[in-house]
Order: structure tokens, then C-alpha cells, then sequence
């Protein structure tokens, strides 16, 4: 969201980052002034700890990623169940606290336009009530308004007796409060800008303008080392910080390492150990706990990766073939969008073997079909909407009120 906001002030508009207060000093090191309208919703102790504690965090894991895989087939069982779930274990703690503060800020402040993240629907709650116009910044594949869509086409077919709808209740309770009804939207957004290429968006339904992406890695230092031209192929390792942060190390580990450094290549690994102490790796391998990805990826012939949305799209802005390794939510809806582009392979993280994943790499270095379609798909990635063309459509409906006005750049995305 960062490149879009920055763009907003760049057209002499003002910008406030509303959010809760453990993530002011990730806003500030942005430059953006934000303000904090809530505490810590703790989601990680209060829920993720919890689930863990009982043995059903991976289970809910696999839950999830099988919404975002199949969501759109699902039948009702399944889909109620996915949303109750989601509701009652993370979108309430997501939201906690965030109705009312958003909201009151908001009628301090009377911003002209609401963008929010995918999972903060006080935002378009505070939206509703102020009847201000409000979009959608996605991370990543819109798997969830899929699987939505579908739960909404299996609800109409119900007999009245039989229709339960768990956002409806909780997301239509917070919304009453505030004198406002519960509509899709308040799942949706009114529009959502998506940042990814046309071949990597699905058709989720809304109304959707694109963006470039434009990668954002925080104030970081580019070394000295990563200035100079490498002397063998590069490839990249990285086990991304989400997974990080969920399982308290990384997903990638030094068996792996030892497999790439037997190519002709040089391997830099953001890949931190659990109890902090550093594998021993061979002359080869770099290791590094955090390197921007944007300079990074501009320097590598090849990337593996969990399949995070940041990471993709960078080396889909740089052109480089990539092998995903995804485990969690919508990565593997990604992974598999990628490898239909050619720009890469997949290989599930669980059945992922340090032999595997060197032989994947190895092909996308040695066959240039590989690096061909990551071309195109820079290309394509390029050619989308910058920000400032996505702060102009934005102003255009601020200050209307009433729609878009530069429909030429909404766009469709690819079904599934």
C-alpha cells in the first residue's frame, strides 16, 4: 500500500495510515504519518498459540489453503464452515478494536476516500457509516471474495429456514451499530485495486482497477557486496517473514543450502536459524537475515521461494524464473498461476527434498523457456497501471463520488 500512498501525497492529496498500535513504527519508517486508532488485537499469542497448543494450528492451515485452492467449488458444509471459522478464530480478532477507533477517526478527520487491506473491514464499516466512498488493497490472489461468491450462489439456493450466514451476523451487527446495512461490499470494497499482472488476477467478480506493482522493503542499506556484478549465476533463498513469524523460524533449511552450492552458482539465503545461531554453509552460500528484495532480485538469475506475495511479485517485476514452495493460504493459488505463465515450478513445500529442489532449479537455469516467459511476464508487469495513474483514478471518484471516473483502466482477471 505504501507506493500508492505515497503517490496520493505526491498528487498533493493528504494521506493518514489509521492501524493499530504495534505497527505505528512500521508506518513511520515509511514516511507516512499515521495515527493509532487501536491496541494490539494479539491475534498471534490469543489465537495462533492457543491452536498450536491444542495440535490443530496445521490443521487449520490446511483448511484455509484449501478454500483459497477450491473455495469456488466448495459445497455449503465446507464454505459455512470455512466462514464461521475465519469469523469466530481471526476476522473478529483482525477487527478488534478497529470498528469504533476507524470510525471515530474518521468522523474526526472526514477523509474522502477509505483504502483498506483485504481483512480490515472496519474500514469499510467506517466507510459506510460516513458514506464515503472505500477500496480494496489486495496482497495477493482474491481467493477469499471467490470462495465468497460461491457462499453467497450455495446461500440463495436455501430454503429461508435453512440460510446461516456467519459474516452476515458478525460483519451486519458491527455495521448496525453505526446505522449502516450489511451488503457485499463491506466484504469487497467498493472497487478493488489489484496489484498483480493480468495473468496472475483472477476474475473474482469486482470491480477491479490494476496497478503496477512497485516493490516497498522498508529503510534498509544496500550492502556492498550486492553492488557488485555477481561472478556466477545468483540465486536467491528466502523463506520469506510471514512464514517466519508464524513458526518462529524459517520453512528452508541448511540441508538445502548444501544441495545449490553443488551447482555453478552463488546462493544468497535470508534464512535464519530458530535458536539464532548460523549454519555452517559451504564458501558459495551467503547467509543473511534480512536483504532488500528489490536490489536482490534485480542481481539473480533464480529464486525459490514460499510463495509470498512480495517476493513473486518482485521477481515478476526483474523478470526471474522462480520455484515456489508453497504451504500456506493463497500461495499455492499463485504458485500455480506462475507455473501457467512458464515463468516457473512449483514444488509443494511438503513433499520439497533438498534433491528436488536443486534438480527444479537447475532446470530453470539450464532451459531458457524459463527465462523467456519471465521476460514476457515482466513485461506485462511493467505495462500496468504506475501509481500515480491508480491515484488519479482514486481522485477521480473521491471527488465524484458517484463511480470511477477512468474506467479504461479496470480490468478482468483470468478464471480458474
Amino acid at each position: 500500500m505504501v507506493p500508492i500512498a505515497w503517490a496520493l501525497r505526491a498528487a498533493g492529496h493528504e494521506v493518514r495510515v489509521a492501524t493499530q498500535r504495534p505497527l505505528v513504527p512500521a508506518v513511520l519508517e515509511s514516511g507516512l504519518p499515521t495515527v493509532a486508532v487501536a491496541g494490539d488485537h494479539d491475534w498471534q499469542r490469543r489465537v495462533v498459540a492457543a491452536s498450536s497448543a491444542k495440535g490443530d494450528w496445521e490443521g487449520w492451515v490446511q483448511r484455509v489453503t484449501d478454500v483459497a485452492r477450491t473455495g469456488h467449488r466448495m459445497g455449503w458444509d465446507d464454505l459455512h464452515a470455512y466462514f464461521e471459522e475465519q469469523v469466530e478464530h481471526a476476522w473478529k480478532h483482525f477487527n478488534h478494536g478497529l470498528v469504533d477507533g476507524l470510525a471515530g477517526y474518521a468522523r474526526e478527520w472526514r477523509p474522502d476516500m477509505i483504502l483498506w487491506e483485504p481483512f480490515t473491514f472496519a474500514a469499510a464499516v467506517a466507510a459506510r457509516a460516513l458514506g464515503i466512498p472505500h477500496a480494496r488493497v489486495t496482497w495477493g490472489a482474491d481467493v477469499w471474495v471467490r470462495a465468497r461468491r460461491r457462499f453467497t450462489e450455495l446461500l440463495a439456493e436455501r430454503s429461508p429456514e435453512l440460510r446461516s450466514d456467519p459474516l452476515r451476523d458478525w460483519l451486519g451487527a458491527e455495521a448496525a451499530r453505526f446505522g449502516a446495512d450489511f451488503d457485499e461490499e463491506l466484504f469487497t470494497g467498493q472497487w478493488t485495486i489489484d496489484q498483480s499482472p493480468p495473468s496472475m488476477r483472477l476474475e473474482s467478480g469486482v470491480r477491479t482497477i490494476p496497478a503496477r506493482y512497485v516493490p516497498y522493503n522498508g529503510p534498509a542499506e544496500i550492502p556492498d557486496w550486492l553492488r557488485e556484478p555477481p561472478r556466477r549465476p545468483r540465486v536467491c533463498v528466502t523463506g520469506g517473514l510471514t512464514a517466519r513469524g508464524l513458526y518462529g523460524a524459517d520453512l528452508l533449511g541448511p540441508a538445502l543450502l548444501d544441495r545449490l552450492a553443488a551447482l555453478d552458482v552463488e546462493v544468497v539465503a535470508t534464512v535464519a536459524a530458530g535458536d539464532g545461531e548460523r549454519p555452517a554453509v559451504p564458501d558459495n552460500v551467503r547467509l543473511v537475515d534480512f536483504v532488500p528484495m528489490d536490489p536482490l532480485l534485480e542481481t539473480c538469475s533464480a529464486v525459490v521461494h514460499m510463495g509470498g506475495f512480495g517476493v513473486m511479485s518482485t521477481a515478476m517485476r526483474h523478470g526471474v524464473p522462480q520455484l515456489t514452495l508453497p504451504k500456506l493460504g493463497d500461495s499455492t493459488v499463485r504458485a500455480d498461476l506462475l507455473r501457467a505463465t512458464g515463468a516457473g515450478l512449483v514444488v509443494s513445500h511438503d513433499e520439497a527434498t533438498p534433491d528436488t529442489v536443486r534438480d527444479a532449479v537447475a532446470r530453470l537455469l539450464a532451459e531458457p523457456g524459463f527465462g523467456e516467459a519471465a521476460e514476457r511476464l515482466r513485461r506485462e508487469t511493467l505495462s500496468e497501471p504506475a501509481p500515480g495513474a491508480v491515484a488519479a483514478a482514486l481522485e477521480g471518484s473521491a471527488a465524484g463520488r458517484s463511480g470511477l471516473r477512468a474506467p479504461a483502466i479496470e480490468s478482468e482477471g483470468v478464471p480458474l
